[in-house]
Protein backbone atom coordinates (compact mmCIF):
# COMPACT_ATOMS: atom_id res chain seq x y z
CA UNK A 1 0.00 0.00 0.00
CA UNK A 2 2.43 2.51 0.49
CA UNK A 3 4.62 2.03 -2.28
CA UNK A 4 1.81 2.97 -4.72
CA UNK A 5 0.85 6.61 -5.53
CA UNK A 6 -3.33 5.62 -5.68
CA UNK A 7 -5.00 2.95 -4.11
CA UNK A 8 -8.91 2.09 -4.06
CA UNK A 9 -11.01 1.39 -1.18
CA UNK A 10 -11.98 -1.30 -2.43
CA UNK A 11 -8.39 -2.77 -3.14
CA UNK A 12 -7.55 -1.57 0.85
CA UNK A 13 -10.72 -3.98 1.62
CA UNK A 14 -9.23 -6.63 -0.48
CA UNK A 15 -5.84 -6.72 1.64
CA UNK A 16 -7.57 -6.04 5.09
CA UNK A 17 -10.80 -8.36 4.56
CA UNK A 18 -11.23 -8.12 8.74
CA UNK A 19 -11.99 -4.54 8.68
CA UNK A 20 -15.13 -3.02 7.27
CA UNK A 21 -15.42 -0.13 4.51
CA UNK A 22 -17.12 2.37 7.11
CA UNK A 23 -13.90 1.83 9.30
CA UNK A 24 -12.08 2.39 6.19
CA UNK A 25 -13.72 5.34 4.90
CA UNK A 26 -13.07 6.61 8.18
CA UNK A 27 -9.20 6.13 8.53
CA UNK A 28 -8.54 7.49 5.50
CA UNK A 29 -10.59 10.59 6.27
CA UNK A 30 -8.05 10.56 9.71
CA UNK A 31 -5.51 9.86 6.93
CA UNK A 32 -6.39 13.08 5.09
CA UNK A 33 -6.89 15.29 8.36
CA UNK A 34 -3.31 14.61 8.80
CA UNK A 35 -2.06 15.78 5.79
CA UNK A 36 -0.75 11.91 5.03
CA UNK A 37 -3.23 11.28 2.05
CA UNK A 38 -6.10 13.52 -0.31
CA UNK A 39 -9.19 11.06 -0.18
CA UNK A 40 -10.27 10.73 -3.08
CA UNK A 41 -14.21 9.67 -3.73
CA UNK A 42 -13.16 5.71 -3.71
CA UNK A 43 -9.88 5.81 -2.42
CA UNK A 44 -6.83 7.52 -1.56
CA UNK A 45 -3.77 9.67 -2.91
CA UNK A 46 -0.42 9.99 -0.84
CA UNK A 47 -0.22 13.19 -0.02
CA UNK A 48 3.40 15.19 -0.59
CA UNK A 49 5.14 18.64 -1.17
CA UNK A 50 5.62 17.19 -4.55
CA UNK A 51 3.36 17.02 -6.99
CA UNK A 52 2.52 15.32 -10.03
CA UNK A 53 -0.34 14.99 -12.87
CA UNK A 54 -3.14 13.42 -11.48
CA UNK A 55 -5.28 12.13 -14.00
CA UNK A 56 -8.80 14.50 -14.83
CA UNK A 57 -11.62 12.04 -13.95
CA UNK A 58 -9.45 11.38 -10.73
CA UNK A 59 -8.54 15.16 -10.15
CA UNK A 60 -12.38 16.37 -10.17
CA UNK A 61 -13.33 14.63 -7.43
CA UNK A 62 -10.44 16.22 -4.98
CA UNK A 63 -11.81 19.31 -2.58
CA UNK A 64 -14.57 19.52 -5.18
CA UNK A 65 -16.85 21.62 -2.45
CA UNK A 66 -13.16 24.22 -2.38
CA UNK A 67 -13.12 24.25 -6.20
CA UNK A 68 -16.77 25.24 -7.02
CA UNK A 69 -16.79 27.71 -4.26
CA UNK A 70 -13.74 29.01 -6.54
CA UNK A 71 -15.62 28.74 -9.88
CA UNK A 72 -18.25 30.62 -8.46
CA UNK A 73 -15.80 33.66 -7.24
CA UNK A 74 -13.76 33.82 -10.01
CA UNK A 75 -17.01 34.30 -12.04
CA UNK A 76 -17.15 37.80 -10.24
CA UNK A 77 -14.15 39.14 -11.98
CA UNK A 78 -15.81 38.63 -15.48
CA UNK A 79 -17.83 41.48 -17.40
CA UNK A 80 -19.72 41.19 -20.51
CA UNK A 81 -17.77 41.45 -23.81
CA UNK A 82 -14.90 40.77 -22.40
CA UNK A 83 -12.25 38.39 -24.00
CA UNK A 84 -11.08 35.78 -21.83
CA UNK A 85 -8.78 32.67 -21.49
CA UNK A 86 -9.42 29.60 -19.41
CA UNK A 87 -7.03 26.86 -18.71
CA UNK A 88 -7.71 23.06 -18.28
CA UNK A 89 -7.86 21.68 -14.77
CA UNK A 90 -10.85 20.86 -12.71
CA UNK A 91 -11.38 24.47 -10.88
CA UNK A 92 -11.42 25.70 -14.76
CA UNK A 93 -14.18 23.40 -16.34
CA UNK A 94 -16.31 24.33 -13.91
CA UNK A 95 -15.54 28.32 -14.43
CA UNK A 96 -16.00 27.68 -18.37
CA UNK A 97 -19.42 25.51 -17.45
CA UNK A 98 -20.68 28.68 -15.19
CA UNK A 99 -19.65 31.22 -18.23
CA UNK A 100 -20.77 29.57 -21.09
CA UNK A 101 -24.78 31.32 -21.05
CA UNK A 102 -22.60 35.03 -20.98
CA UNK A 103 -21.92 37.51 -23.36
CA UNK A 104 -18.47 37.05 -23.82
CA UNK A 105 -15.43 35.11 -26.29
CA UNK A 106 -13.66 32.65 -24.37
CA UNK A 107 -10.28 31.17 -25.73
CA UNK A 108 -9.43 27.68 -24.16
CA UNK A 109 -7.78 24.53 -24.57
CA UNK A 110 -9.60 23.15 -22.13
CA UNK A 111 -11.45 20.17 -24.24
CA UNK A 112 -14.22 19.76 -21.56
CA UNK A 113 -16.26 22.16 -23.61
CA UNK A 114 -17.17 18.86 -25.72
CA UNK A 115 -19.24 17.80 -23.19
CA UNK A 116 -21.40 20.82 -23.39
CA UNK A 117 -24.46 20.08 -25.53
CA UNK A 118 -26.64 22.92 -24.38
CA UNK A 119 -27.11 25.97 -26.38
CA UNK A 120 -24.39 28.60 -25.38
CA UNK A 121 -24.68 32.33 -25.44
CA UNK A 122 -20.56 32.96 -25.54
CA UNK A 123 -18.31 32.60 -28.47
CA UNK A 124 -15.91 29.86 -27.53
CA UNK A 125 -12.86 28.92 -29.59
CA UNK A 126 -10.61 26.26 -29.11
CA UNK A 127 -7.23 26.42 -29.21
CA UNK A 128 -5.57 23.57 -31.70
CA UNK A 129 -2.56 21.45 -30.11
CA UNK A 130 -1.40 18.04 -28.69
CA UNK A 131 -4.32 16.27 -27.39
CA UNK A 132 -3.39 15.28 -23.60
CA UNK A 133 -6.97 13.32 -22.39
CA UNK A 134 -5.51 12.63 -18.91
CA UNK A 135 -6.04 15.66 -18.46
CA UNK A 136 -8.53 17.26 -20.82
CA UNK A 137 -5.68 19.76 -22.33
CA UNK A 138 -4.57 20.79 -25.49
CA UNK A 139 -0.81 22.04 -25.81
CA UNK A 140 2.23 22.15 -28.00
CA UNK A 141 4.23 23.85 -30.76
CA UNK A 142 0.49 24.73 -32.56
CA UNK A 143 -1.24 26.15 -29.34
CA UNK A 144 1.96 28.24 -28.84
CA UNK A 145 2.17 29.54 -31.69
CA UNK A 146 -1.94 30.50 -31.88
CA UNK A 147 -1.19 31.94 -28.30
CA UNK A 148 1.54 34.54 -29.23
CA UNK A 149 -1.07 36.37 -31.59
CA UNK A 150 -4.12 36.42 -28.95
CA UNK A 151 -4.43 39.13 -25.76
CA UNK A 152 -7.40 38.58 -23.45
CA UNK A 153 -9.03 41.09 -20.63
CA UNK A 154 -8.47 38.29 -18.14
CA UNK A 155 -6.79 34.67 -18.35
CA UNK A 156 -7.96 31.82 -15.57
CA UNK A 157 -4.79 29.66 -14.93
CA UNK A 158 -5.11 26.22 -13.47
CA UNK A 159 -1.90 25.41 -11.30
CA UNK A 160 0.01 22.22 -9.47
CA UNK A 161 1.86 23.75 -7.26
CA UNK A 162 1.69 26.95 -5.67
CA UNK A 163 4.85 28.45 -3.39
CA UNK A 164 6.43 32.17 -1.91
CA UNK A 165 10.06 30.80 -2.98
CA UNK A 166 9.79 28.98 -5.81
CA UNK A 167 6.43 30.37 -7.90
CA UNK A 168 3.94 28.19 -10.33
CA UNK A 169 4.86 24.82 -10.84
CA UNK A 170 3.48 22.67 -12.77
CA UNK A 171 4.89 18.33 -14.12
CA UNK A 172 4.52 19.44 -17.69
CA UNK A 173 6.96 21.39 -19.89
CA UNK A 174 4.26 22.06 -22.60
CA UNK A 175 1.81 23.60 -20.07
CA UNK A 176 4.46 25.53 -18.32
CA UNK A 177 5.48 26.98 -21.53
CA UNK A 178 1.68 27.84 -22.46
CA UNK A 179 0.73 29.69 -19.04
CA UNK A 180 4.08 32.13 -19.75
CA UNK A 181 2.76 32.58 -22.90
CA UNK A 182 -0.76 33.31 -21.68
CA UNK A 183 0.25 35.60 -18.76
CA UNK A 184 2.55 37.52 -20.85
CA UNK A 185 -0.76 38.45 -23.22
CA UNK A 186 -3.22 39.24 -20.59
CA UNK A 187 -4.45 42.20 -19.09
CA UNK A 188 -5.24 40.51 -16.04
CA UNK A 189 -3.80 37.11 -15.11
CA UNK A 190 -5.54 34.97 -12.13
CA UNK A 191 -4.67 31.48 -10.64
CA UNK A 192 -7.47 28.95 -9.51
CA UNK A 193 -6.14 27.45 -7.13
CA UNK A 194 -7.39 25.27 -3.97
CA UNK A 195 -5.64 25.60 -0.44
CA UNK A 196 -4.29 21.76 -0.58
CA UNK A 197 -2.21 23.66 -3.25
CA UNK A 198 0.16 25.50 -1.18
CA UNK A 199 3.28 25.24 -0.33
CA UNK A 200 3.10 22.59 -3.22
CA UNK A 201 6.19 21.95 -5.67
CA UNK A 202 5.99 20.22 -9.07
CA UNK A 203 9.26 20.10 -11.37
CA UNK A 204 8.60 22.82 -14.01
CA UNK A 205 8.29 26.39 -12.89
CA UNK A 206 5.96 27.93 -15.21
CA UNK A 207 6.61 31.66 -13.85
CA UNK A 208 7.05 33.55 -10.26
CA UNK A 209 4.35 34.34 -8.18
CA UNK A 210 3.67 37.80 -9.01
CA UNK A 211 1.71 40.13 -11.24
CA UNK A 212 -1.28 37.75 -10.89
CA UNK A 213 -4.33 37.17 -8.40
CA UNK A 214 -4.94 34.22 -6.74
CA UNK A 215 -8.16 32.78 -6.26
CA UNK A 216 -8.52 30.18 -3.72
CA UNK A 217 -10.56 28.85 -0.79
CA UNK A 218 -8.12 29.54 2.32
CA UNK A 219 -6.00 32.37 3.37
CA UNK A 220 -2.11 32.29 3.23
CA UNK A 221 -0.10 34.62 5.01
CA UNK A 222 3.62 33.73 3.12
CA UNK A 223 1.61 33.60 -0.29
CA UNK A 224 -0.20 36.93 0.40
CA UNK A 225 3.27 39.03 0.72
CA UNK A 226 3.85 38.25 -2.97
CA UNK A 227 0.38 38.38 -4.34
CA UNK A 228 -3.79 38.85 -3.94
CA UNK A 229 -5.82 36.36 -2.24
CA UNK A 230 -9.50 36.59 -3.54
CA UNK A 231 -12.07 34.40 -1.40
CA UNK A 232 -15.50 33.18 -1.56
Amino acid sequence: MTDKDLVKIDELHADLPDISMSTLRRDLKTLETSGRIEYLVGGAIKSTNTTGEIPMVEKATLHEKQKKLIAKRAVDEISDHESIYIDSGSSNSLLLDQLLDRNITIYTTNTTIFNITREIKAAVILLGGLYNPAISSLSGTLTENNLRDLYFDRAFLGVNGVDDEKGITTPNIAEATKKRLIKANAKQTYLLCDSSKFHRISSVRAFDLKDVILISDKNDEKIRKHVPILLP
